[in-house]
């Protein structure tokens, strides 16, 4: 069937939903099988219910549903990708669809990074009006069917939830149940979805009446209270931030004020000075919906998106509060899923352009310190994947090292890490640095490292025991700890730690002799792991029954 797979290719793609009799008339099936989500939402903190503003990013792009499709990837040239996933809390997918599924390669790429995922429910024009008096007017039966689809519908792709807009004049009749839809979507949202979320889109007055308001007030609260939160229009002032500050009383966090990077209408900032708009909305405490930052990849072009890409999430970094890791293994060798090459142990396996956010890999945090260092994505070598990790910065005169923090981390310490680091220096003299990992733990009176007689390290900082060669047991899955392969370095290391909490996992790159001048390095990274030695070594559960369909022979 053509909604489930591409009439040119046969390949399996992702697709939306139009009106509301196939909306009413979807039941899964086996075709749609590529359609639900493999990775499941992984564990991060601060949880997305707390109290500290979130960040919200709304991904709009030409429509919808372009390169990112193809569920099993596509050979596309520059493609779109986001990767700032540390950053950032949910993830909407919005297209002018009457029922956005997100693609499944977005959903895998959020999850394995621990963002949720919103589709989008939207009406609009005249048509809007009909279907909203289809379902709204109709009562109870009628918008309940509604809200059960969409929560099924979000529990069987395994995304987290919708964005609700709704923009069209709404009769007497319709409006009147429209809280209610949405008290009961919600309901149905977080009793069949983990975590679910359903956000409303400020339009709809509760006089049935389409009128951007920009803010929480008193005419659009009703829709606030009966569902998980409010994304404002973007041509808001000051002092509408401090009116919703207000009247949001502790609910702040559930506010996200709507940033359009495209900066259409009289809004603040937008482009590279969607700062100005965050600092703002940060003054209150508020969260923000950062809307088609794809303005970096559309406005400036696909020649130099990744460096454009960095520059736009690095300015606005100060306000995006990041998110810690809190579950091991965390394993990455940082690939975007995409490539101009596929790349395994260091070889270019296969020369050619491709794209498959399914396969993106855990994405660091992308620090930048005042001209010192850039960290970035380099896709011309990498040791798996597509991509590698690119460090490249100065030591400045008189000081021995610079460390990179890469992940922010919270969880118990395990008695015993094991390590492993892939790395490669591309500087004119490569010999003349060291490239080592650095863990720290937060301060505690009883975090102690190695034997039970060694002092607390100053500062929590804790530098694991290298390795020459991997310990007994785990020579084959550690088998990278031997061999230097098209110029990339390989490191094992273990540390022991006893009542210890991790709290950032560090590269640190230093000079080899003290020097009075500056020293510049570039430096690739291509794997890191941080494995519990205990968990590694037990045997891994058996795999039961499985089965294979939807097969294609060539």
């Amino acid at each position: 069937p053509a909604r489930y797979f591409d009439t040119k290719t046969t390949e399996p793609i992702s697709f939306f939903l139009s009106g509301l009799e196939e909306l009413l008339s979807w039941q899964p099936n086996s075709d749609d099988e590529f359609n639900v989500s493999a990775v499941p939402l992984a564990k991060r903190q601060p949880l997305l219910r707390s109290r500290r503003p979130r960040t919200l990013v709304c991904h709009d792009m030409r429509g919808g549903y372009l390169e990112d499709r193809f569920i099993q990837g596509s050979a596309t040239r520059n493609p779109y990708v986001f990767y700032h996933w540390r950053y950032i809390d949910i993830f909407v997918y919005f297209s002018h669809h009457t029922v956005t599924i997100p693609p499944v390669v977005w959903t895998n790429a959020a999850h394995r990074n621990g963002v949720s995922v919103l589709g989008t429910f939207i009406t609009e024009w005249t048509d809007g009006e009909k279907l909203c008096e289809a379902f709204l007017a109709g009562g109870e039966e009628a918008y309940g069917a509604v809200a059960r689809q969409l929560a099924r519908i979000a529990q069987h792709y395994r995304f987290d939830g919708w964005l609700v807009n709704i923009e069209n004049t709404l009769s007497a009749a319709a409006v009147g149940n429209l809280a209610p839809f949405l008290r009961e979507l919600t309901g149905q949202v977080h009793s069949a979805v983990p975590g679910g979320l359903v956000i409303w889109y400020d339009s709809v007055l509760q006089d049935g009446s389409l009128r951007w308001q920009n803010e929480l007030n008193e005419q659009n609260r009703v829709y606030f209270d009966a569902c998980d939160g409010l994304f404002t229009n973007y041509n808001w002032k000051e002092e509408q931030l401090q009116n919703t500050r207000r009247l949001a009383g502790p609910r702040h966090a559930d506010v996200y004020v709507g940033v359009d990077v495209f900066a259409r209408g009289d809004v603040v900032g937008g482009g590279f000075d969607t700062d100005k708009s965050l600092r703002l909305i940060r003054q209150q405490n508020l969260s923000a919906a950062i809307f088609a930052p794809g303005w970096v990849y559309e406005h400036l072009g696909e020649e130099n998106f990744l460096q454009n890409e960095n520059r736009f999430w690095g300015l606005l970094a100060e306000y995006l509060p990041t998110h810690s890791i809190c579950t091991l293994p965390l394993a990455t060798s940082f690939s975007l899923g995409m490539g101009t090459s596929r790349f395994l142990d260091g070889k270019d396996e296969e020369t050619g352009p491709w794209y498959d956010l399914s396969v993106q890999e855990i994405q660091p945090l992308y620090p930048e310190y005042q001209g010192r260092l850039t960290t970035s994505c380099c896709l011309q070598d990498a040791w798996c994947g597509g991509s590698s990790l690119r460090l490249q910065g100065t030591i400045p005169a008189g000081e021995e090292s610079v460390a990179v923090r890469l992940f922010s981390l919270q969880m118990p310490a395990p008695p015993k890490l094991f390590l492993t680091l892939l790395y490669k220096l591309e500087s004119p003299q490569p010999d003349d640095f060291t490239v080592a990992l650095e863990v720290t733990t937060w301060d505690s009176g009883t975090c102690l490292e190695g034997n039970p007689t060694s002092l607390p390290e100053p500062n929590g900082r804790h530098y694991p025991r290298f390795l020459p060669a991997p310990p007994p047991g785990l020579a084959k899955l550690l088998a990278a700890c031997h061999h230097n392969s098209y110029g990339w370095t390989s490191r094992c290391y273990e540390l022991v730690l006893q009542d210890c909490s991790l709290r950032d996992l560090s590269v640190i790159v230093s000079r080899q002799e003290p020097s009075p001048q500056e020293t510049s390095f570039t430096c690739l990274l291509g794997e890191i792991r941080v494995l519990d030695t205990a968990s590694v070594a037990a045997s891994p559960p058996q795999v039961q029954s499985v089965t294979a369909s939807q097969l294609w022979w060539q």
